[in-house]
């Protein structure tokens, strides 16, 4: 019988190669000792900083430190699920989460692993959690609105498109608050919306979710939470998950898109512990000596990139709590050296019920009037310096002192700017409602309306025109101008329903 040898060399190379393509090589550890959320683990000689990792059980974690005996890795998921001496396999990849359309209307873990009972997730694709951020040659100068629906802010402290505005006060002064009304404010916008909540009772985010729903937000936002029940690992990636999903529609889609970190403060607790229990150097207050940088990379990812990149826009709406007001502290210094400014809230006007309490001495936009609508530009150039000035009248007044007639004007013109711009939780205007409210304000057109009886005539105006004229405030969002013919309209119509408010309210 005789053989052909080319056929049965054939045939050996095909088990060969049938039998390497079933053998999967991957480097195996093992962990050396476990606990808080933090692996030390042999073995993962060839491992890479950042580096995915896959605990016995499923759990997956992320290579941190590498030393010269082991490696340090955080874990994240349900760290009691990994023991002493049980395998890790590494991946060779860097840590990944899904991103695309199929993640809007969402709640999801930071791993982006849905949390609301919903079906699967459907994702377009995978994205690296931490990401270079834009070099200057890709970003265009912020000069785009993106409008908050908040008088006080739209008017003295405007955000733009791919800007990076800090929120920050003590707790409970309205600080998230404030990002909600933005969000639910890109309505009908084209702004996807991203929020992550870092730190918080399950119920604040089931609550902050209900919200978003019963405004109809939830149709353009994706909600990430990490919330005080999750482990320091969780509510340290959350924030770049969250901007991860946006950067995607930015990047692949051209989208804009709005990132509110809800709060950044708990964000660096989070990281501190993981520093400490990974046994890195503690530097000022016990944070590491990199928690500069933990935010600066995370907050440079933000920006208006060139039509190259896609022309899409991601804009952050970091939150930072102060105690007791101090924003010189090291965190809060931090991120307003990073930020392109900041919306101060203030505990003393939230108290006495000016609310957005917005400390319009302390806060600033360093974008300015260029990411402002030409009507907004027009009516309140001069708005946040004269309210500053009034503030520091108000304190002068109150020790008893006689003021000459143009300081009293002044006084007076600013108790009813204040009342103007205080706004309902929840009520977002728009830029054209915003402008006939501070046109009536600042013209001075309210000095003979009881200051009492200012924010109710504010309302009732807007009321009226909406229902009498809708073409005022309309021609103001379409155009976003506002000329002086179509100005001196507005002040006709606003002396009109002063007769018809008098009559009707005794005001």
């Amino acid at each position: 019988m005789k053989f052909d040898v080319s056929e049965i060399s054939t045939l050996i190379k095909q088990e060969i190669s049938r039998y390497k393509s079933q053998v999967d090589v991957a480097r195996v550890g093992r962990v050396l000792e476990v606990g808080d959320g933090i692996a030390r683990i042999y073995g993962l000689d060839n491992a890479m900083a950042g580096e995915m990792i896959e605990f016995e059980g499923g759990v997956v974690g992320e290579v941190f430190n590498l030393e010269e005996e082991s490696v340090g890795a955080v874990i994240y998921g349900d760290y009691r699920k990994v023991t002493e001496s049980s395998l890790v396999r590494s991946s060779g990849t860097v840590l990944t989460v899904p991103v695309g359309f199929g993640l809007i209307g969402r709640v999801l873990n930071a791993l982006c692993v849905p949390i609301d009972g919903g079906p699967p997730l459907e994702a377009e694709a995978r994205r690296l959690v931490e990401s270079p951020s834009p070099g200057i040659a890709d970003r265009q100068p912020v000069s785009d609105p993106l409008s908050t629906g908040i008088k006080s802010i739209d008017s003295m402290i405007p955000v733009g498109k791919g800007q990076r505005e800090l929120i920050i006060g003590d707790r409970k002064t309205g600080k998230t608050a404030l990002a909600l009304d933005t969000i639910i404010n890109q309505k009908g916008r084209k702004v996807i919306c991203v929020y992550v909540a870092i730190g918080q009772k399950e119920s604040t985010v089931a609550e902050v979710v209900q919200t978003l729903r019963k405004h109809g937000s939830m149709e353009h936002t994706v909600v990430i939470g990490a919330s005080a029940s999750d482990s320091a690992a969780m509510q340290f990636v959350a924030p770049y998950a969250g901007t991860a999903v946006a950067e995607y529609l930015m990047y692949e889609h051209g989208m804009d898109t709005l990132c509110v970190y809800d709060d950044l403060s708990k964000h660096a607790i989070a990281y501190r512990e993981l520093s400490l229990l990974l046994r890195r150097p503690p530097g000022r207050e016990a944070y590491p000596g990199d928690i500069f940088y933990l935010h600066s990379r995370l907050l440079e990812r933000s920006a208006r990139v060139t039509a190259a990149r896609g022309g899409g826009s991601l804009t952050a709406l970091p939150i930072v709590e102060t105690l007791e007001g101090q924003v010189s502290a090291y965190i809060p210094t931090n991120i307003i050296s990073i930020t392109d400014g900041q919306i101060y809230l203030d505990r003393e006007l939230f108290l006495s019920g000016v609310r957005p309490a917005v400390d319009v001495g302390i806060s600033v936009s360093r974008v300015g009037g260029k990411a402002q609508p030409p009507a907004m530009y027009k009516v309140a150039p001069k708005l946040r310096l004269d309210l500053a000035a009034f503030r520091e009248m108000q304190d002068f007044a109150r020790l008893g002192t006689e003021l000459d007639p143009t300081a009293q004007k002044q006084l007076d013109l600013g108790y009813r700017m204040v009342e103007v711009l205080k706004q309902r939780q929840f009520a977002p205007l728009s830029v054209g409602e915003q402008v006939v409210s501070i046109l009536a304000g600042s013209t001075g057109m309210l000095d003979d309306v009881e200051v009492a009886s200012v924010a109710h005539f504010i309302s009732e105006l807007l009321a009226w025109l909406r229902l009498e004229a809708p073409e005022y405030i309309d021609q103001i969002d379409q155009t976003l101008d506002l000329t002086d013919e179509h100005s001196e309209e507005l002040k006709e119509a606003v002396d009109a329903f002063k007769t018809l408010y008098k009559f009707s309210f005794g005001g």
